[in-house]
């Protein structure tokens, strides 16, 4: 499921291109951030599919061998252990999965190469040749295998990312939430199941809500917002300020004043970890500094009110 710090991150891409769009209006901005979430989920399927193809492509390589005009004894009694494991097998055969993927048009058909070096750069890993090597099938080592392939392979490969722009700009930086629900799924697979569990899109129904509405009051309130920030950066160099340290600072605030029921604590440990990941060096002890004085002047003014058991106001 989209987890809510990513929504989050999507808030403040999404304010950041409304900034710099100069539109009135918030109803362009809104659906693409929209479709933003929707494509996170897309890129959820075509990631759990990724390893099929690979099957798929490991398989047509062997029946290729197998009609060589003088086929060696290898080739007429191929390894099939990775071609059918049983959890490649259930995936490809799952209805959840494959019906997604045809409603919404997903599908790797025309990236041949990136399926090749995948396939090329599994098989040349030590933890696919021990695999191949063990005398045991069971579900459980097929699902090892398959899990460390998502773990392993992906989230650093360079041909990867280029197809994933390519495929939609939107999937920008979504890769590792999604093989994190990838890896989740797997995770929920037993011997028994006949079909995929696909993660619900949100955990909650008001986490869509929470999305659109954070990035309506943040936009809204950006400037107001700003002013509080500038209240405790004047001693910093104005051009230092990096516009993301705003833009994350900024939708802080307006989510420490609009949610009541969400604590101080974890919205600042939220943003103070987006911070790590899309701003400088060093912003996120610069932006935990001063969200903390930003928090106790709200406070002190009446503007931040926690309610629910166990909230810190």
């Amino acid at each position: 499921m989209i987890s809510r710090r990513m929504l989050r991150i999507k808030a403040i891409k999404a304010l950041y291109a409304h900034l710099k769009s100069d539109a009135d209006s918030l109803m362009a901005s809104e659906k693409t951030l929209v479709a933003s979430i929707d494509k996170t989920y897309d890129l959820y399927f075509l990631m759990l599919s990724l390893i099929v193809e690979l099957a798929h492509y490991a398989e047509q390589r062997q029946e290729l061998a197998r009609k060589k005009q003088l086929p060696t004894y290898e080739d007429l009694n191929p390894n099939r252990k990775f071609v059918e494991n049983s959890v490649i097998r259930l995936i490809d055969s799952s209805d959840a999965v494959n019906d997604y993927l045809a409603a919404h048009k997903l599908s790797w058909a025309q990236y041949p190469e990136l399926i090749k070096t995948l396939f090329s750069q599994l098989e040349q890993s030590e933890y696919y040749k021990a695999y191949m090597s063990r005398a045991e099938r069971s579900f459980r080592d097929d699902l090892a295998l398959v899990t460390e392939f998502y773990t392993n392979e992906l989230e650093s490969s360079e041909i990867l990312e280029d197809v994933l722009d390519e495929m939609s700009i939107l999937w920008n930086d979504d890769l590792g939430f999604a093989l994190i629900m990838v890896t989740r799924t797997l995770s929920n697979m037993r011997p028994s199941h006949t079909d995929v569990k696909i993660l619900p899109k949100f955990k909650s129904e008001e986490d869509l809500d929470f999305a659109m509405q954070l990035f309506e009051k943040a936009s809204l309130g950006y400037a107001d917002n700003l002013l509080y920030i500038e209240k405790f950066t004047r001693n910093w160099d104005v051009e230092r300020i990096a516009l993301m340290d705003n833009l994350i600072m900024a939708t802080a605030v307006a989510e420490l004043v609009t949610f009541p029921s969400i604590p101080v604590k974890v919205t600042l440990d939220e943003y103070i970890e987006i911070a790590k990941y899309y701003s400088t060096p060093g912003s996120s002890n610069f932006i935990n500094g001063v969200l903390d004085k930003v928090v106790a002047t709200l406070t002190e003014q009446g503007k931040i009110k926690k309610s629910g058991r166990g909230l810190i106001g």
